[in-house]
């Protein structure tokens, strides 16, 4: 049962659940509520896949890097931050990739030329990443909770604006964040509170950020 729960934890690392999203919306059949706006299934092929390598760069490889960089020159005591003040700069540096990957797509795509949620999703997980840098100065919190959460919130907020939509995913979300918190919980990493707290914070901001900002933007 251990060696299941750390292979949950790697498998839905925070760091791969923004490709696991998109990879759901891109190649899963749906259909935009307005139809004004650009679909992500509809694509072109070459397209979805110049913009899954940049979030495959900034959201997973370079943070990644980053952070065994960091363990291996004893910035780190663990890969996993079990301490919670040395989950500061990580998250710094989390925020960072975040915010150059969204200017990035503004800069390179501007007037949202590419659908909304790949500008969206950045920036989601700059708030995110801001938020849990404020937090964890006071308090930890689980960051695979948190990453789980934004899949979650990710994956409702794109069901909402659409006609057609397989909605046996958004049961999939859900009981992939049920198998990753228990998972984090069974390993005795983190406490009830520092976990569901996680996941509620980040699920309930990223589904108001990718129902709100939009109208904002």
């Amino acid at each position: 049962m251990e060696q299941i729960a750390k292979s949950l934890s790697w498998i839905f690392l925070p760091l791969f659940m923004p490709i696991y999203a998109l990879l759901l919306t891109f190649y899963i059949p749906s259909q935009e509520l307005d139809i004004s706006h650009a679909s992500l299934f509809d694509m072109d092929d070459g397209l979805k896949t110049q913009i899954l390598f940049l979030f495959l760069v900034f959201v997973t490889i370079a943070p990644g890097i980053s952070f065994i960089l960091m363990y291996k020159r004893g910035l780190l005591s663990s890969v996993e931050m079990d301490d919670r003040k040395e989950r500061l700069f990580p998250l710094f540096i989390m925020l960072s990739y975040c915010i150059l990957l969204f200017f990035l797509f503004w800069k390179k795509a501007p007037n949202y030329v590419l659908p909304i949620y790949i500008y969206l999703l950045p920036l989601t997980g700059a708030i995110m990443a801001f938020m849990c840098l404020i937090l964890t100065m006071r308090f930890k919190i689980s960051l695979h909770a948190v990453g789980v959460g934004i899949f979650s919130g990710f994956i409702l907020a794109f069901a909402h604006n659409q006609i057609e939509f397989h909605y046996g995913i958004i049961v999939i979300s859900i009981l992939c964040s049920g198998c990753v918190l228990s998972a984090r919980l069974y390993l005795n990493k983190h406490t009830p509170y520092q976990v569901y707290s996680g996941w509620i914070l980040a699920f309930l901001t990223t589904y108001l950020c990718m129902i709100w900002l939009p109208e904002l933007l």
